[in-house]
């Protein structure tokens, strides 16, 4: 969190200017909010929407409004006319505010808030712009169906996987940012990651990424399509207490071995292969990989509401919507 707010070393600002904003009731802080005008949401969408985001707050319609109000005048200031969030500080990293679906810890990097955030926000004027799903999926293992599916497609495609390979994993992750940026520019919301951008997620994630769940799909030699999941770190940080020392590494490192579910963070297919089975044989391989490694459930996000493409598959496998995010705008012209 230190570097995402520090331009000087988080490579969300080379295309972005934030402005970060605190609320205090005499010495006591009671909350927080952050101003985006990303300058390559911009020039992708062509439209004059701001963002806010990294908003925490206590129960107090009047604090709330107060930090709405200080991200809303920045942005228009800048030439905005519509206040888009909460993101932090875009689609490309936490985003939505959760508004149902509280019954359960959070899940690795995901946005988790209380249930009363959603009354602050829209007794404020915030209305929803988007959901953005998360889907469960309890008993993690390859139906029949998509076993028998899975050996069709892989015959009548000519599809080959591979996982991620640790010794050229620069390579791996410039084929990830390609497959990214194309499967995603048609989605609402979407913007490109630069490579700064995505060498500095990875450069984040290979300590803690395991290979056989990134997975990468070929037709005929051309890269066609990938799949990403994490375990659940969430599982072991939570034991930590928020300290490395004394013993909170040592808790860390016990209960990651403990861990049996997994986030599937990423699933993607380059236009033309899309309906050619490349997405049910990501979904298929990722399933069997994760089983080996003890995963016994799993969570599918975030996916948009409007995504039957995505939706679909899932469904038929038996996951079900058990968590919604949503986007918020509300002009800011007047």
């Amino acid at each position: 969190m230190r570097e995402l707010i520090d331009p000087a070393k988080h490579p969300f600002h080379e295309h972005a200017t934030v402005e970060l904003f605190l609320a205090k009731r005499g010495d006591e802080v009671v909350g927080r909010i952050a101003a985006i005008r990303n300058e390559l949401q911009l020039e992708v969408h062509r439209d004059r929407v701001g963002f806010f985001g990294l908003f925490e707050c206590i129960r107090d319609t009047g604090v709330a409004r107060a930090l709405l109000d200080a991200a809303r005048v920045w942005l228009t200031s800048r030439g905005l006319d519509t206040m888009r969030g909460p993101a932090s500080f875009s689609l490309n990293e936490e985003a939505g505010l959760l508004v149902d679906g509280f019954d359960g810890p959070p899940v690795v990097m995901m946005t988790y808030n209380p249930a009363w955030y959603a009354e602050l926000f829209e007794s404020y004027g915030l209305r929803k712009s988007k959901d953005l799903l998360a889907y469960w999926w309890p008993d993690a293992r390859p139906t029949e169906r998509l076993l028998r599916v899975a050996d069709k497609l892989r015959e009548r495609y000519h599809v080959t996987l591979r996982t991620l390979d640790m010794k050229n994993f620069w390579k791996d992750v410039a084929d990830v940012r390609h497959v990214y940026n194309e499967a995603w520019e048609d989605n609402w919301g979407h913007i490109p990651m630069t490579e700064a951008e995505l060498n500095y997620m990875a450069k984040q994630l290979k300590p803690v990424a395991e290979p056989s769940l990134v997975i990468f799909a070929e037709v005929n030699g051309e890269l066609a399509g990938l799949g990403l999941a994490l375990p659940d770190l969430n599982v072991a940080l939570k034991h930590m207490n928020g300290s490395l020392f004394p013993l909170g590494w040592a808790k860390a490192l016990w209960y990651s071995r403990k861990i049996k579910t997994a986030r599937a963070v990423t699933l993607g297919v380059v236009k033309r292969y899309r309906r050619s089975g490349v997405s049910e044989l990501i979904v298929h391989q990722l399933i069997l990989n994760a089983v080996k490694k003890g995963i016994v459930n799993a969570e599918f996000s975030w996916i948009l509401e409007d995504n039957m493409m995505m939706r679909t598959p899932l469904e038929k496998m038996g996951a079900k919507v058990y968590r919604t995010y949503r986007m918020y705008d509300i002009p800011i012209s007047a």
